[in-house]
C-alpha cells in the first residue's frame, strides 16, 4: 500500500518528484534550483492555504538555502529532513533526495515538523545548555549535532544555527534531554 500525503511537497527538481512519486501518492512543487522565483513562492503560499506544504530539500548547502528562502517567505510550512548519509549516491558522489531509499523518504515525510515563529512558545533550552552538552565549540561537537538532528528530525545545523532550529521546531527540554541520553548511549 502506497503512502498518501495530502500536503504538497516542495522539492528541488523533477528527479526528486519522480523518485518520491514511486513510493508516495502526492503532489509536488519543484523549485528548479536555488533561485526560488516569486511564481514558485506564490504557488507555495496557495498550497499552504489550501492543503499544507512539506518542504523536502536535499541535505546540503543549496537545499538548506532553498528551505530558508521558502520559510522566510511563506509561514506555516512543515519540514522533512533526510540525514546526509541517507541521500548519497556513492558511485557519483552526489547528495540528493533522489538518491534516498523508499524507507528513508517515507520516514522523513512522516516525521515532518511544522515551524513556529518563536512567539507562540518559549523554549527552555539556552545556548549555555548547548555548550554544556558539547554541541557547540568542542571536540566532537559536529558529530553530536549530526546525531541530535537525526534523533529530533530537525536536520543538521552548524553551531550558530542550532538554537534557532530548536526554537523553530519548538523542541521541548524533555525532548532535548532524551535526545542527549540517546547520544550518550551511542557514543
Amino acid at each position: 500500500m502506497r503512502l498518501h500525503i495530502h500536503d504538497v511537497i516542495v522539492v528541488e527538481g523533477k528527479s526528486d518528484t519522480n523518485v518520491i512519486k514511486q513510493y508516495v501518492d502526492c503532489d509536488t512543487i519543484e523549485t528548479n534550483g536555488s533561485a526560488v522565483g516569486s511564481d514558485v513562492i506564490n504557488r507555495i503560499k496557495l498550497a499552504v492555504e489550501r492543503r499544507g506544504v512539506i518542504i523536502f530539500t536535499d541535505p546540503d548547502y543549496p537545499g538548506e538555502r532553498i528551505r530558508l528562502t521558502i520559510d522566510r517567505a511563506v509561514s506555516g510550512c512543515k519540514h522533512a529532513f533526510l540525514p546526509k548519509e541517507a541521500a548519497i549516491d556513492h558511485q557519483k558522489g552526489k547528495v540528493g533526495v533522489e538518491h534516498a531509499s523508499m524507507e528513508s523518504i517515507i520516514s522523513a515525510l512522516q516525521k515532518a515538523k511544522p515551524t513556529y515563529s518563536g512567539e507562540i512558545f518559549s523554549v527552555d533550552i539556552t545556548k549555555e545548555d548547548l555548550i554544556y552538552a558539547g554541541l557547540i565549540a568542542g571536540e566532537g561537537s559536529r558529530q553530536k549535532r549530526e546525531m541530535l538532528g537525526k534523533i529530533l528530525n530537525i536536520g543538521y545545523t552548524n553551531g550558530k544555527q542550532l538554537l534557532k532550529r530548536i526554537q523553530q521546531f519548538q523542541i521541548s527540554k524533555e525532548e532535548f534531554m532524551e535526545a542527549l541520553r540517546k547520544i550518550e548511549q551511542e557514543t
